[in-house]
């Protein structure tokens, strides 16, 4: 099958927003990517070219944050991520993923929401600890994640939701995400491998684009780093809430 040069011109811009958001940059960025890519290719398809460039950018910022991590987040929310993408591989024929988007973008809208009410109340003088690691809630979420990751790359919101709210240092928590999804979409290769979507034409328009996808991300990984904590955490529920308004848009416009 021969490639359209027209792709690229839908193509490029998403692959940077995309890598600036594995850089660090929020998952509103990401989440732009395949609907973008999408008016040019069918949205099957743009999910199979975006995840090799995904893994690629994954490296990129796997390198960049190597001295940053918070090991228990991601002992935490790991085995929730695999087991939603198991389910996703098995289920993702069968539930239609208008509705998933909708769900997850409800619940992070939420999320930001109160977020933005409790910064409200700290200026009134109520203070709101950091939360505790819960197991429950991290089963929850990690697999939520893990499912939205599959099905659409959309796994970032359920992440926020439950990360957020630990406020661990900035620098530690991006290393945290960006060694979670680089473990999900190593592991995503083997289905989408097994459903046939990483073909040679798939293959050959994500390589194209390897070397902006590598670069975006060490731009956004590069701006991260450069944040003050008091700028880092608004600015990432903004991304946040943008994130979910955007799942819910997509999710209830094409339901209805």
């Amino acid at each position: 099958m021969s490639i359209d040069p027209s792709i690229y011109l839908v193509a490029v811009p998403a692959v940077i927003l995309v890598g600036l958001a594995k850089g660090g940059m929020g998952e509103a960025l990401a989440l732009m990517g395949v609907p973008i890519l999408a008016m040019a290719v069918p949205p099957v398809q743009a999910a199979a070219v975006f995840l090799p460039l995904l893994v690629i950018s994954d490296i990129v910022s796997l390198w960049m944050w190597r001295r940053h991590n918070d090991r228990r987040t991601l002992q935490f929310l790991l085995p929730g991520g695999i087991v939603g993408i198991a389910l996703g591989w098995a289920t993702s024929a069968y539930v239609p993923r208008d509705a998933l988007r909708l769900i997850i973008g409800a619940i992070t809208i939420f999320f930001a929401l109160r977020y933005f009410y409790g910064q409200w109340r700290l200026r009134h003088g109520i203070v709101i600890p950091p939360k505790s690691q819960r197991v429950g809630p991290a089963a929850f979420f990690g697999m939520l994640a893990g499912y939205g990751s599959f099905v659409a790359h959309a796994g970032g919101a359920p992440f926020q939701v439950y990360a957020l709210p630990l406020k661990l240092p900035p620098r530690d928590y991006t290393g945290a995400i960006v060694r979670y999804f680089a473990i999900l979409n190593a592991v995503k290769l083997i289905p989408y491998f097994a459903l046939g979507q990483l073909d040679k034409t798939n293959l050959t328009i994500s390589a194209t684009l390897a070397p902006l996808a590598m670069v975006a991300t060490a731009a956004g990984g590069y701006l991260v780093k450069r944040m003050k904590t008091e700028v880092f955490y608004p600015f990432m529920y903004t991304m946040a809430l943008m994130a979910g308004l955007k799942l819910a848009y997509d999710g209830l416009a094409s339901l209805v």
